[in-house]
């Protein structure tokens, strides 16, 4: 249930990264409570992996969903253009979270 927690901590990290690009806009207060409530949702579902998981492979694993996830968004919503080096080094990120996921086991 931990790793679960987790991944939707990274989704939110996602989502409230892409709040605050929306909001480079232009103020909309929706976008601006929304973004709050998903850094708190995020917070929160760390947290709670973080009860069963080491700080060294959940805070690592959560800054790289949020890291590709943003990246991913950020290609598809907002026409962000991405060359081989991006993609390398989005490919290193994958890599990289899957290492450290192999550190509880």
């Amino acid at each position: 249930m931990a790793w679960i927690a987790l991944f939707i901590a990274g989704l939110l990290e996602t989502g409230w990264a892409a709040g605050l690009k929306s909001l480079s806009g232009g103020f909309r207060l929706g976008i601006v409570v929304a973004t709050a409530a998903m850094m708190l949702a995020s917070l929160g579902a760390l947290y709670w992996s973080m009860r069963s998981l080491p700080l060294g492979v959940a805070y690592p694993i959560w800054t790289g969903i949020g890291s590709v996830g943003s990246v991913v968004v950020g290609i598809t919503v907002f026409k962000q253009d991405i060359g081989i080096f991006g993609i390398a080094g989005v490919a290193c990120l994958v890599i990289g979270i899957f290492l450290v996921g192999l550190e509880t086991h």
